[in-house]
Order: structure tokens, then sequence, then C-alpha cells
């Protein structure tokens, strides 16, 4: 090995889910949302300056900003916004985890949390889930460096009581406890109402699942002003234009069209409950997921076969080859007609 490669920072990467290239398909493998965005963000797509492109934006972000705390009743110094959740929860692993003590996540979650860990060099500790896939709130108590985890969690899509929530920030007062609300808009209760109480509470959203904009890259964490500081502090230090113009332009847009949203929204969560019913009579079992996306086992059929067999449909689920879950399908939620073909396969196949 030569000697420059002794100090490279090696660490094995978050894997993303695949972006085939292909006309046909049926795209239920990223969880993104099946719908377009708010019409409003296709005007502001029509009309925008494309002059602005020559100049750098605003480095705070402050009209994105200031239309999400006026969305939640917040102040603006209550939010801060970034290039999609991951980057937000990258921000909030380099600028809070840095005790010795272990952050503490679940075994079973978002496959980016250790990955952040090991390339930061932040020692971390996984707690596992039950035999029903629920987070154990006790498991969260006593010493540690930092709390994270999703909810609903992913990829399982089941959803923890606001109480239990609470329950551990209330047992991790001296520590920053992370909520990572990816999902929250597809059936569950924000544990936003907390910040007012939790000063070392913060929740964390994104506009690419509710609100159709995962190409677009908009995240943001909501909490106390002195938490948003210093957050934005490190953001500063690393790179101060996080934001693009146009991100900034059509966010503020998504974000303000409530109607459009509750209706897309509401579309999902009827769908996916359609969809519950369908897979259940055909002999998968699965927790009862709240987010826009079904974590499904099937009682006779392996999932990597299954996997496989959709995929030569141009049918396209995620697969995860990890222990405990890898004789599980997790399925985004499409529209009603894509779900529709996606079921009806199934019936053909397991017949």
């Amino acid at each position: 090995m030569e000697n420059w490669e002794a100090y490279v920072r090696k660490v094995v990467p978050y894997v993303p889910g695949e972006q085939p290239q292909d006309e046909r398909m049926i795209k239920l493998n990223t969880n993104e949302n099946p719908y377009p965005p708010a019409p409003g963000v296709l005007r502001a797509l029509k009309e925008f300056d494309t002059d602005k492109l020559r100049l750098y934006p605003e480095p705070t972000c402050k009209v994105l900003v200031d239309a999400i705390a006026k969305n939640y009743g917040l102040d603006s110094d209550q939010v801060f916004v970034g290039v999609g959740s991951d980057d937000v929860l990258a921000m909030i692993f380099l600028t809070f985890f840095n005790s010795k003590k272990p952050v503490l996540f679940p075994d079973i979650t978002y496959s980016f949390y250790d990955v952040w860990s090991n390339m930061l060099r932040i020692p971390y500790e996984v707690r596992a889930l039950d035999e029903n896939f629920l987070i154990k709130k006790e498991d969260y108590y006593g010493e540690n460096g930092g709390v994270i985890f999703p909810n609903p969690n992913a990829p399982t899509g089941i959803l923890m009581e606001l109480s239990e929530i609470e329950d551990i920030i209330a047992h991790n007062r001296d520590v920053i406890v992370v909520v990572d609300e990816a999902y929250i808009d597809f059936g569950g209760v924000s544990a936003l109402p907390l910040i007012e109480k939790y000063d070392n509470l913060l929740v964390v959203q994104t506009f690419s699942k509710s609100r159709s904009l995962a190409g677009m890259r908009v995240g943001y964490a909501m909490g106390n002003p002195k938490l948003i500081r210093y957050i934005n502090d490190v953001k500063y230090s690393f790179n101060s234009y996080t934001m693009n113009q146009t991100a900034l332009a059509l966010g503020v847009e998504a974000i303000r069209d409530g109607a459009y949203f509750e209706e897309t929204r509401q579309k999902i969560i009827d769908t996916r409950e359609w969809t519950k019913k369908k897979l259940k009579a055909l002999g998968f079992k699965f927790g009862d997921s709240m987010s826009n996306f079904i974590f499904a086992a099937h009682e006779r059929v392996p999932a990597k076969e299954l996997f496989e067999a959709l995929r030569k449909k141009h049918i396209y689920v995620r697969y995860f080859s990890k222990e405990r879950i890898d004789n599980y399908l997790r399925i985004s939620i499409g529209t009603r007609e894509e779900m529709e073909t996606f079921v009806e396969f199934l019936e053909n196949y397991l017949q």
C-alpha cells in the first residue's frame, strides 16, 4: 500500500435505492411520491428568472425558512433547512454527537445512521427491535451520547406513540434526541409540539415524500433557537450556500399549498390501506405501516424470489439482504393503478 493511502478515511458507504431508467417500469422501491408536486411548483419553475443562477443564493435561506416556520406556527429561528433531510441529519451528527459516549439508535432503522457514525468516528450502539419490530423505549435509558430514531421507523413503517417518544426524551435530558419524521405525514402524530417543552429535541422532516420534491432535495429541522443556531454555525463552517436558487423558490410553493398536500397525502393513505387488505389476502404478513410503504414477508415464498420475479416484469421494490429482514420486501405506495398492477402480478404468481 502506498503511504498516502494509510491516511484515507475509509468507510462502507450508504447504498441508495436503485434508480432504473425504464419507461415501462412501476417504481415502488425508493418511497417517492407517485404524484407530481403542487401546481405552484410548476408555475414557479416556468416563471423562474434564470438570471438569478449567476448569483449565489441567500445563505440563510430566509424565504424558505420563513415559509416553513409559518406553516408550523413557529418562529423562523426555530427552523434549519438543508439539501434533503440527509444533509440536515448529517449536520446534526456533526454538530451534536461529539461525546465519547455512544449514540443510540435501533438495529433495524435508516441505514445512513451507522454510515455517518463510522465516517465521523462517532461511537454508537444499536438497540434491537423486539420480535414485532417495535422500539423498546427502556432500551434508551441510561448514559449515552445522543439518541436518534425515525418515526415511523424505516424500513418497518411502524409508528411509535407520542407518549413513548416523550418518555425517551424525558430520560435523556442531557443529550440531543432526534426524531426523524420523514414519513410522519402518512398517519402519525408529530413530536413537533414537544420542542416547546424539551430544549434538547430536534424534529427532522423532508419535502421528498409527502411534498413530491425528492428530486429537488429539501429537508429541515425544527427545535429551540439555540440548537438551530449551533447547526447553522457548523453549516456556515462547512458550506455556506447549501440550498440552490430553484430549491428555495420551489420549496416555498410546495409548503404553501396545503390543500394539494392534503389531497395527495390522503390518496396515498387510502391506497396503502387498500394494498394492505390485498396483501393480507395473498398471505403476506406485515406491521401496521403508517408510512408510504409496506414492509412485508410472504408466508411461503422467499422475498428474494419475489423481488427478482417482480423485477423481470419491470416492477421495482426494495430488498435488503440483512440479518432479521432478509425475507421482507419494502413496497412503496404508488398510484392506485400501479398498485393494482402490482397486486395482479402477485395474484398470478402466487396461485
